[in-house]
């Protein structure tokens, strides 16, 4: 029996002394980590710097890729970035930070977006309404102005034909740039609903391509216009009278103006001199056909800014022109259709310029040939 338990004992003691020899075995294959281990990491992986580049900091700071969006937002200004030229500047991916009025502090990219989409389109848009509204609660309440002097049948030439091809001309572009650039600028909350995505791209592809080619010829025929119609636009002492009685609309009478009154000398000086000036010298840097010309990113963004807030104002302003001149006072349209008026509605709508025909200061014809029969009464 004693040899038995001995056997085992004996055993369990050869058991225990191989346990202890493997365990011995695998500490030295395979360490334990060390007090020593963390200070020997942190000199392997060095603290990361800010003038690292990309690579160096996939190494000292594996998955911080700032050094890499760092160098996209500097772009353009190191030597060896990307190039983009053809946009007007060296490669500038993300454009600085810049703040214009009304808008907050960020890249100017986002700034330009915030001022257009936030101020210059719903200001914009409001005004255009509002001179809608207003042009038609008028019209409804008082109807058209004038229709009260005497038919005399015999007509006075008020536009050659000339004056009313450039007219027309002048006309007829700016509704064409008026209405296209009003669809880029509403199109999408108002039309691309409606018509779609595919159908919206196409029509506004098709109108800004005409918008650019129709601009110029609107920058011609306005500086044609401009030199025909200066003789008769330069200001004058009545057209204070005529202001201050707002042209009629306040007492019912036509207060006495030469051969152009003061709103329609507002609408030359301020309309196509000022805005006119503004809105073509913009549209050509945007249309990039100034030779020489190479705007970059931020300066085309300022000049848009100026290009769409005048437009806005531009096109209001003529509403109200165009109003006046067809449906807001009578006989109006007549006149820039035939180019002659009855005499009696000379003598009404503009005292002073009737009265320096009669007097022989200015011819009552102007042109060759007859004139043609009287086609309405006393306007």
């Amino acid at each position: 029996m004693r040899s038995i338990f001995r056997s085992v004992a004996l055993a369990l003691a050869l058991i225990g002394l191989g346990g202890a020899a493997v365990a011995q075995g695998t500490a030295k294959d395979d360490p334990v980590p060390s007090a020593a281990a963390p200070g020997a990491s942190a000199a392997a992986l060095p603290e990361p710097q800010s003038n690292e580049t990309n690579a160096q900091r996939a190494k000292t700071q594996p998955g911080n890729n700032a050094p890499f969006w760092r160098g996209v937002r500097n772009s353009g200004t190191a030597p060896g970035s990307v190039n983009n030229m053809q946009v007007g500047e060296r490669g500038v991916l993300v454009q600085e930070f810049t703040q214009y009025p009304g808008t907050r502090l960020s890249t100017a990219g986002e700034a330009w977006r915030q001022m257009r989409n936030w101020w210059i389109i719903p200001i914009g848009g409001v005004i255009i309404l509002l001179i809608v509204l207003v042009v038609a609660l008028y019209y409804k309440w008082k109807g058209p102005i004038g229709g009260h002097g005497r038919n005399t049948g015999h007509l006075i030439e008020r536009f050659t034909y000339f004056e009313r091809t450039i007219h027309w001309t002048t006309a007829i572009t700016f509704v064409i740039l008026a209405v296209s650039g009003a669809v880029m600028s509403f199109g999408k909350f108002f039309l691309l609903p409606i018509i779609g995505g595919q159908l919206f791209g196409w029509l506004t592809w098709l109108l800004k391509t005409t918008h650019n080619f129709v601009g110029p010829l609107f920058a011609v025929s306005m500086v044609v216009m401009f030199f025909s119609y200066l003789p008769s636009n330069w200001p004058a002492r009545a057209d204070w009278k005529w202001l201050l009685r707002a042209g009629g609309m306040l007492g019912g009478e036509h207060p006495p103006s030469g051969r152009f009154n003061a709103g329609e000398k507002i609408v030359f000086w301020g309309g196509m001199v000022v805005l006119g000036v503004v809105v073509v010298a913009s549209g050509f840097a945007l249309d990039k056909i100034v030779p020489g010309l190479d705007l970059t990113r931020p300066q085309t963004q300022v000049v848009h800014i100026f290009h769409a807030a005048a437009s806005m104002f531009i096109i209001a302003l003529f509403i109200g022109h165009a109003y006046m001149g067809t449906i807001g006072v009578v006989g109006s349209w007549q006149a820039m259709k035939t180019g002659y008026v009855d005499e009696g509605w000379a003598e009404e709508h503009h005292p002073l310029w009737h009265d320096d025909i009669v007097a022989g200061k200015i011819p009552a014809q102007r042109s060759v040939g007859p004139p043609p029969r009287s086609e309405q009464p006393a306007a």
